[in-house]
């Protein structure tokens, strides 16, 4: 077997296919791109789905790939066990109905065994096959020439995963040899394909032959489609013959690292172990994360990242690591991944800023947790508990990111142990929220034959034209092909030529007219779509005979387009004024462009300020008051890169690409149409800014029309407010506008002072109802006065006066309920205290609350249980004096 590292590993694997006519295909981000079913990119499938589905046909139906995946289902297994990680490499060769089960299983038997490729010993080979599936079995024997005794059916050989392409798969299982038996030799798991460490498996070959139909039956796909999966840490734990996937070296220069940083060594007797592994792991999880444009946050992905950020945290305070160290890390990956993953070390400046500000906040988080768990300890001795709560356990969890083990840690140095039942119930609760939280979309759509039989060609010319002749050459209705299609029907059309754009890029679809010799019009565009294939399908309600074969003028909207045109423009330059303003991490996270307006999604971890959108406003308008041309030229990637063009984070592009130049200001990769020159687009307006998600925000912006017409609105608002002020003009609206608010204040004053003077008068009856019980004087009255804030004012001038030994005060206020209590100096030396009445009460309103010894507040929701709130205070005095 030969001897390779992980980039030899990962590169012999690409060339291998590249060999067999498959087109590589670059990793794709782990931020899925118009993808709502997923969190992260998982699979190396996960890209493919378009073309599984058949939504979109590839330029070449052989493809391959070494696709960066993030799983975090089983976190808390990662760095205890050999093999579980949450950023992991998945080698992928595919095929959409191409080749089928002997050339997969050929190929894979090739690149195993053949002196050129990995020249693994055949005989340490088994494989696992479907028991139905006689067809994979008999290449395996036959055509490979594998003995019986090294090919197991198995039952669960069956990958489904809902709705969508499935089908039987076989796997491939390496025999590390009885050193790494551990189990006994008659346990039921001690075979290939059994849960052991003997048999490791190294590639799952999956064969999409049926369609999981949504009634739960399974017809035969009408492409069938080839899809496997090699882990590249493990696939490596094999060739460099090392006991886990940690000691490779896709790990072990970042365990080094941490050596350095901890001063402690790792090695296989260490219980420190444990912590080095979940560093290395989850500080490549994070960098390529960050990387690929998801930041920490308090939801989704961005909670992810932030768990494994504060995981990685507390395992280095294990190690001793007691200051931020993850962002020393972050090169160190960065070196290992550079030869594949470039970006990690170009983005290294951007992903250790983000890293940093986590870590210094966690710390501060952390402190606060300690004190928190103090509190609770505390609490819990006063009271002889000596179990913390599996609730207070995932507070702290939740809360501070407390891992158990340090709650645990805590309570055992204090005599106290932790409900671990009651705290993985809370954690169970936690994971069925976040379940029901996420789109439950399948995984797949139902692979559709219709569409994939779409063969005519057709050219698009609509960047120069917007009206031209066609023949039409499809007709789609109730999906089916048609010959003709008569008056009152939705339909799909394909012409040979056509000038309509097709949705895509976040620009919407053309609309338009469809017009027959005579130049009537026999079908209004209502959108259009690109086929599997490509070609622009025009969706469209029929007015009158159509007929395939036949030539019509097919007319694009021209205001529309306009419209839309200077919209897609004016993102271009929002883009680039971006990145002037905020930095070159805010990239485009998507987009959308109508005739009315823009939005603009962007990636950015931080709040925009007013100043900031004011500074790209005003670079916008520049760049369009400059009248600055805008060209496109069509070239290759390379070409485009030497040109310093920007493409869009995490779509994919052919072996050509167009790019559109606005002068030397912005240079984008981008299919749509655009304005010939700046100018077109007349004016730029922000409409608004806000925060959409993790680390992602959206601008809503208009041009020309658009702004126009926002203008006239606001222009309208200000009149109808200007006429309601009586003012002679909206330039006298600020004059108008201050002395509303001088009269306002004014008569807010008047009012406070009516109001304490009324408290006032009302504090000499309630203080008058003194009451006592066992030598403790006090006084518990319900008052009519405007907020909490008086109800202070009253605490105030009781003790001022000293009144009495204890006050309790009670206001409703609509269906809330506002309690108080002081105590005075002589009370307290009794040892009673505010806090301890206050807890006693609030519950018959319906609430809490808390304080000091003399002073405490709280609230409630229940008015009607004011009255025996206030009954039971004697009776709190009578237990406690």
């Amino acid at each position: 077997m030969k001897q390779l590292n992980s980039s030899e590993l990962r590169q012999l694997y690409l060339d291998f296919f590249a060999e067999k006519n498959h087109k590589v295909e670059k990793s794709a981000s782990l931020v899925p791109i118009d993808d709502p079913s997923l969190l992260w990119v998982n699979s190396g499938v996960a890209t493919m789905k378009k073309y599984f589905d058949g939504s979109v046909k590839p330029s070449n139906p052989r493809l391959a790939s070494s696709q960066k995946s993030i799983r975090t289902n089983d976190i808390e297994n990662v760095g205890k066990t050999a093999r579980h990680h949450t950023l992991f490499e998945m080698l992928g060769n595919f095929s959409i109905g191409d080749y089928f089960k002997e050339e997969a299983i050929l190929w894979a038997w090739e690149f195993l065994t053949d002196e050129k490729w990995i020249a693994m010993d055949p005989d340490k080979l088994y494989v696992t096959v479907y028991p139905e599936d006689k067809e994979a079995y008999k290449i395996w024997h036959e055509k490979v020439g594998l003995d019986e005794d090294h090919i197991v059916e198995e039952e669960g050989n069956f990958w489904d995963i809902g709705e969508g392409p499935c089908g039987p798969n076989s796997e491939i299982f390496y025999d590390r040899g009885p050193a790494f038996n551990d189990l006994s030799e008659d346990d039921p798991e001690n075979y290939p394909g059994g849960e052991n460490e003997r048999w490791l498996e190294i590639w799952n070959l999956v064969f999409s032959q049926f369609n999981h139909k949504p009634d739960d039956t399974y017809d035969p796909l009408p492409n069938k489609n080839i899809d496997t999966g090699m882990g590249l840490e493990r696939m490596l734990s094999v060739i460099q013959n090392v006991p886990t996937n940690f000691e490779t070296d896709l790990f072990m220069p970042i365990i080094n690292k941490v050596e350095e940083i901890s001063g402690i060594t790792y090695d296989k007797g260490s219980e420190k172990q444990t912590s080095f592994k979940v560093i290395a792991d989850h500080v490549r999880a994070i960098s390529f994360a960050i990387g690929d444009g998801a930041l920490p946050s308090n939801e989704g992905r961005g909670y992810v990242l932030r768990r494994l950020l504060r995981r990685a945290i507390m395992h280095g305070r294990k190690l001793g690591i007691e200051k931020p160290f993850l962002t020393k890390l972050v090169p160190v990956v960065g070196e290992i991944m550079k030869e594949h993953y470039p970006e990690i070390l170009e983005k290294t400046p951007f992903i250790t800023k983000v890293i940093l500000n986590e870590e210094e906040r966690f710390h501060e988080t952390l402190a606060e947790g300690l004190s928190r768990l103090n509190e609770v300890t505390e609490q819990m001795k006063k009271a002889s508990e000596t179990i913390l709560s599996g609730e207070a356990a995932f507070q702290l969890y939740d809360t501070f990111g407390f891992p158990i083990e340090l709650t645990e840690e805590v309570a055992e140095e204090q005599n106290l142990t932790v409900d671990l039942e009651g705290f993985e119930s809370e954690m169970k609760k936690q994971r069925e929220r976040a379940r029901s939280a996420r789109n439950e979309e399948g995984s797949m759509s139902v692979q559709s034959d219709l569409l994939s039989k779409l063969k005519d060609d057709s050219e698009f010319i609509g960047y120069g034209n917007i009206k031209t002749e066609g023949t039409l050459v499809t007709i789609i209705a109730d999906d089916e092909f048609k010959e003709s299609v008569e008056k009152g029907e939705k339909v799909r059309l394909v012409f040979d030529i056509t000038p309509f754009y097709a949705e895509k890029g976040g620009q919407i679809g053309d609309t338009g007219a469809i017009k027959n010799k005579l130049g009537e019009v026999v079908a209004t565009v209502t959108n259009v779509k690109a086929a599997p294939a490509g070609q622009p399908l025009h969706e469209v309600e029929v007015l009158a005979l159509l007929k395939k074969g036949e030539v019509y003028t097919l007319e694009v909207d021209r205001r529309g387009r306009n419209l839309i045109e200077r919209n897609h423009t004016a993102t271009h330059l929002l883009h680039q004024a971006l990145k002037d303003v905020l930095g070159n991490h805010a990239n485009q996270a998507g987009s959308l462009v109508t005739p009315d307006q823009l939005r603009f999604d962007f990636t950015h971890f931080g709040q925009v300020t007013d100043n900031e959108l004011k500074q790209m406003e005003t670079i916008v308008n520049q760049r369009i008051f400059d009248s600055i041309p805008v060209t496109t030229v069509v070239t290759s990637i390379e070409e485009a890169k030497k040109l310093g063009a920007m493409a869009l984070f995490g779509e994919k592009y052919g072996d050509e690409v167009r790019v559109v130049m606005i002068g030397e200001y912005s240079k984008e990769f981008c299919g749509g149409t655009h304005v010939s020159n700046t100018s077109d687009i007349g004016l730029f307006k922000i409409i608004s800014e806000s925060g959409i998600g993790a680390g992602t925000r959206r601008i809503i912006a208009r041009t020309s029309e658009g702004y126009y017409k926002w203008i006239e609105n606001q222009l309208s608002v200000l009149q109808h407010v200007s006429d309601q002020l009586k003012a002679q003009s909206v330039e006298e609206l600020p004059n108008k506008l201050g002395q509303l608010q001088q009269e306002f204040k004014d008569l807010k004053q008047e009012n406070e002072s009516l109001s304490s003077k009324l408290a006032n008068v009302q504090a000499d009856d309630v203080f008058s109802q003194i009451d006592n019980v066992e030598d403790i004087s006090y006084i518990a009255q319900e008052v009519q006065v405007k907020d909490m804030n008086q109800l202070r004012q009253l605490a105030d001038k009781w003790k001022q006066e000293n009144y009495s030994d204890i006050l309790v005060l009670g206001l409703k206020n609509q269906n809330k309920v506002n309690l108080i209590v002081s105590m005075s100096n002589n009370a307290v030396n009794k040892g009673l205290k505010a806090g301890d009445l206050i807890k006693s009460i609030a519950p018959l309103v319906g609430g809490g609350g808390g304080g000091r010894p003399d002073m405490a507040q709280a609230g409630g929701k229940n008015p009607e249980g004011l009255s025996q709130a206030l009954d039971s205070v004697s009776n709190w005095i009578k237990a406690n004096s």
